[in-house]
């Protein structure tokens, strides 16, 4: 019996994409083969994480990375290098933020849940503008010396209230304030490991268990090298908050094996495999009396990666939450997600050999009235 088994767990076919919820990702042999083989010895954990990240750099052609324990670690240490610049009495001081600049800027449109990860560093959030209006003048009237950091969340870009990273950059170097981008799930494109940089943000904060397919508690941050230094003075193996924050030896393996992988995929492939499966769903359904099926992206803000082409299905004779609890109680659990009156299925996390089984499961979920 495998753990799941042993705790009563059914597994199931991931339909969502690569959500913390349902664990993240699957690991490639490579990445788990480097996890095993990185945990049958002991290594100085100052080198390794300072090394692994100049490794992980090289392959994704950016001039620095801190490795974290996640996204959200990810938010918390750029806030603390931001605020403290790698001075090591103000980084055993935190989260006291006495006698430095600690508050980070933020569009109110730009508010998420995630976003409380900041202020686990002694950072105080300070809004801009409303959910429905800001602009370049309420940035900049809102800048002071207080201010440690201003930070970009990438999935709220099309929100109303939102301002174009370009149009908010020379506002900011003006006044010498770093600019982090949130941009956890924003892959792919590809190009996104880059085009934030490109645009004129200092760091960038990626998960390394989304479409990285690195271990779950484990994430990147890219960019400036002198923050990237300060962002490793505030995170583990050091003490002060990035000490709560560890990251293991065989998640700093996995997280590399899984970075060189991506540095080499080929993501128009990829995009195609998923279409085509996307397709093949769609198709499965198509003229259905008892549904009305379309494929489509994305729209609404928050819903990541937009680039991915997801399959819509509306039932005819039940609701689409009851649909989705049918398919999380059949024999084979297939987990969707819901917008408005319809399922969503999204193929980021779908193996080929899943997809019969999974529009097997649609179907009998479906008959059952």
């Amino acid at each position: 019996m495998n753990i799941y088994e042993k705790l009563g767990i059914k597994t199931g076919i991931n339909a969502c994409g690569t959500v913390t919820r349902l664990g993240g990702t699957r690991l490639a042999p490579e990445v788990t083969g480097a996890m095993a083989e990185a945990a049958g010895s002991f290594v100085p954990m100052h080198e390794f994480h300072v090394k692994a990240g100049e490794y992980a750099a090289k392959l994704l052609d950016v001039e620095a990375c801190c490795i974290t324990c996640g996204a959200a670690a990810g938010l918390a240490i750029s806030a603390a290098a931001c605020m403290t610049r790698k001075d090591s009495q103000k980084v055993l001081q935190l989260p006291d933020t006495t006698g430095m600049p600690n508050e980070v800027l933020m569009l109110k449109a730009h508010r998420i849940l995630y976003d409380q990860a900041l202020c686990l560093s002694g950072a105080v959030i300070h809004e801009v503008g409303t959910k429905g209006f800001t602009s370049p003048e309420l940035l900049e009237a809102e800048i002071s010396k207080k201010t440690a950091l201003f930070l970009y969340v990438a999935e709220r870009e099309s929100e109303n209230g939102s301002i174009p990273l370009p149009d908010i950059v020379p506002i900011l170097k003006r006044y010498g304030v770093p600019i982090a981008v949130d941009a956890a799930a924003e892959l792919p494109p590809a190009e996104n490991i880059r085009s934030y940089l490109d645009m004129g943000a200092d760091l960038v904060i990626f998960s390394g268990g989304k479409e990285f397919r690195g271990p779950q508690a484990s994430g990147l941050i890219l960019g400036n090298k002198e923050l990237i230094d300060a962002c490793n003075a505030n995170c583990c193996p050091n003490y002060s908050i990035g000490r709560a924050m560890k990251i293991s030896k065989e998640n700093v393996a996995g997280l590399i094996a899984a970075v060189e992988i991506f540095a080499n995929k080929d993501y128009d492939g990829q995009i195609e495999t998923w279409e085509n499966m996307t397709r093949e769903i769609y198709k499965s359904f198509e003229g259905h009396n008892d549904v009305q099926t379309r494929t489509g992206y994305p729209a609404e803000p928050g819903v990541q990666p937009a680039v991915i082409l997801r399959t819509y299905i509306k039932p005819l004779k039940m609701t689409a939450a009851e649909l989705q609890a049918k398919l999380l109680n059949a024999p084979t659990p297939v987990f969707v997600d819901i917008n408005s009156n319809e399922i969503v299925l999204n193929p980021q996390c779908v193996e080929p050999g899943e997809l019969e089984p999974l529009i097997k499961t649609l179907r009998q979920c479906l008959d059952e009235t």
